[in-house]
């Protein structure tokens, strides 16, 4: 790094601190606005607290199942079965997407398979696995396989075909063989693609676990959201749904600093 560029790498970190200030404040007003209006109109009956609850009674009860333990249980067993859908998922979707990305003879064989299983509605898969699996934990990571799959599979398969092909040209130029341009230009390149799926993917994989069990389990927060439904206790089923959000915000923070740190480079060369 040239002594030259330090002060415009410090005026470029200041203006994305004051730019993740900005957005970080305008998040939490927008929520201080939702959440507001909706206890004033609880309060006020102008929103119906039998079908939409009150946000103090959601966080009431959201404390109260997390501190007595009541859903620790549930949550560690969704965390479990999204956990092994999103790995599974991911990796699986990325070793297909990478190859067919790669090899376009197997691309054009197998692209009408790919769109047809696509195009399935994945809430109907829900029961075939449920008889397939049970009600165990098999069949809601299969559920959420299929969610993660695609999503991971389309990005990587697109991030493959939008390599530069100058870049590769020139590695192979130089003497490079084909696992200098997998390491050097491929997996780097791709690697912001993938990145971005996984974002969706983590969201996508809860939703998976959440669905099969609410249709079908003996606990996770989605047979607890169902149990809630089914007595009409609307607090319990919003107390649910909280949890869940903030888990996967959790979760998306974590994708967050991981993806920032592995892709440094690509962050410093946005700086410059």
């Amino acid at each position: 790094m040239q002594q030259s560029d330090l002060p415009v790498r410090r005026t470029a970190r200041a203006r994305a601190r004051r730019r993740r200030w900005i957005v970080h404040s305008l998040q939490v007003a927008i929520a201080v606005v939702i959440l507001g209006g909706w206890q004033l109109g609880s309060n006020t009956g102008f929103v119906d607290s039998f079908f939409f609850s009150k946000p103090s009674d959601i966080a009431a009860r959201a404390y109260d199942w997390i501190k007595t333990g009541y859903i620790l249980d549930d949550l560690a067993v969704t965390l479990q079965e999204a956990f092994y859908a999103f790995v599974l998922g991911s990796l699986a979707g990325g070793a297909v997407g990478f190859l067919l990305g790669r090899v376009r003879l197997l691309a054009e064989v197998f692209d009408p398979y790919i769109k047809m299983l696509n195009a399935l509605p994945r809430v109907v898969l829900a029961p075939i696995f449920l008889l397939w699996f049970g009600l165990g934990i098999s069949s809601k990571v299969a559920f959420g396989f299929t969610l993660v799959f695609f999503i991971v599979f389309f990005s990587t398969f697109q991030g493959v075909r939008n390599v530069d092909r100058i870049l590769v040209d020139n590695v192979r130029m130089l003497g490079g063989k084909r696992r200098h341009v997998l390491r050097h230009v491929l997996i780097p390149s791709t690697a912001t693609w993938i990145f971005s799926s996984l974002h969706v993917s983590v969201g996508f994989a809860i939703v998976g676990a959440v669905v099969g069990e609410y249709l079908g389990a003996s606990q996770g927060v989605g047979y607890r959201i169902a149990q809630s439904e089914g007595t009409f206790d609307t607090t319990g089923v919003f107390a649910g749904m909280t949890i869940l959000t903030l888990v996967v915000l959790v979760i998306d923070l974590a994708v967050n600093r991981i993806e920032r740190r592995l892709l440094r480079w690509k962050l410093d060369e946005h700086m410059t």
